[in-house]
């Protein structure tokens, strides 16, 4: 009998990276399905979309979510869909509350009544613990939640929505809180996936020689999506359920600091320039995780220095541009 592994999101960013990647274990034995709307672009999954069972889905759609969940009984469900901007969130917060805690409750409803027991890994954020002070970093699983922004509380409500399905019905949830994560197919509103666009498109002449940017004083722990994928993949392989688990990089610095790397990758010499459009009404300036609990659990550490990460995602911009 073959493992069937679903990946909601699986059309984005590291929906689809973390298919490319258990497609490359080559496993002959695990089968990968992946939801989509009608809407939803293929380009992320483009190199792979022959090796993809896709079913027509709606998570906000109850139905629709029970339908998919009863034809396809999933053995490990990975729960990537999300509206992840936090920005926008300000903009469409109830949209963002709706998709990310809704479409999770929708989804934990509709394996509780397919009678199925799979394992579902629920991707929640370090956007959860909020603005904290620097006596409190690195950021352990214990820390408060003080969500600042629309999205942080849709995933403080998705996080804990997935505990109580542990609690209440025996659903094997298991809880992640990835800290900042990036690399190819990156969205392009997202920092240094802007940055590196931007760049790009300073070198061939599509954008005037100015960088157009938000905050650049917050710390960030940067990781790999590749990096990320692989702990995903480990953490519904070797951790319990009911758990949560901080995951992040290694390397701490400031946006602007991330941006200066960028910029010793091309030989134009652009301007900076503080957009107000571009900062939140608020933020959270200090994120370094502790990601011990999950490495003691998994063994996982991060391979990809960050220097490979930005340098492949600038490459990324420049390929399709």
């Amino acid at each position: 009998m073959k493992k069937k592994v679903l990946i909601t999101g699986i059309t984005g960013f590291v929906g689809s990276h973390l298919a490319e990647y258990i497609l490359s274990l080559k496993d002959k034995d695990i089968e990968i399905y992946g939801i989509r709307r009608w809407r939803s672009p293929m380009d992320n999954v483009a190199s792979v979309i022959d090796r993809i069972n896709f079913s027509y889905c709606e998570l906000l759609d109850s139905k629709s979510v029970l339908d998919t969940i009863t034809k396809i009984k999933p053995d490990i469900i990975f729960h990537l869909a999300a509206q992840s901007f936090v920005p926008t969130s300000f903009n469409a917060p109830v949209n963002t509350v709706e998709t990310n805690a809704c479409g999770t409750i929708n989804l934990l409803e509709a394996i509780r009544y397919a009678g199925i027991d799979p394992v579902v890994h629920i991707c929640s954020s370090s956007e959860v613990y909020g603005q904290v002070n620097a006596d409190e970093v690195p950021i352990n699983e214990n820390q408060p939640f003080r969500p600042a922004s629309p999205y942080a509380v849709s995933k403080v409500a998705e996080d804990m929505i997935a505990f109580q399905y542990f609690l209440s019905y025996g659903i094997k949830t298991i809880r992640t809180r990835m800290f900042t994560h990036t690399g190819p197919r990156r969205g392009e509103v997202f920092a240094s996936s802007s940055f590196a666009k931007q760049i790009a498109r300073i070198e061939k002449g599509l954008q005037e020689p100015v960088i157009h940017v938000g905050n650049l004083k917050s710390v960030r722990t940067f990781a790999d999506v590749r990096d990320t994928v692989r702990a995903y993949w480990l953490l519904v392989n070797k951790c319990p359920a009911g758990e949560v688990y901080n995951i992040g990089g290694e390397r701490s610095l400031t946006v602007g600091e991330m941006l200066d790397i960028l910029l010793t990758m091309t030989n134009k010499k652009p301007k900076i320039k503080v957009e107000p459009y571009l900062l939140r009404p608020s933020d959270v300036t200090l994120q370094v995780p502790d990601s011990s609990k999950f490495k003691k659990e998994t063994g996982w550490k991060p391979k990809i220095p960050l220097e490979k990460t930005l340098k492949d995602l600038l490459n990324y911009w420049r390929s399709k541009l």
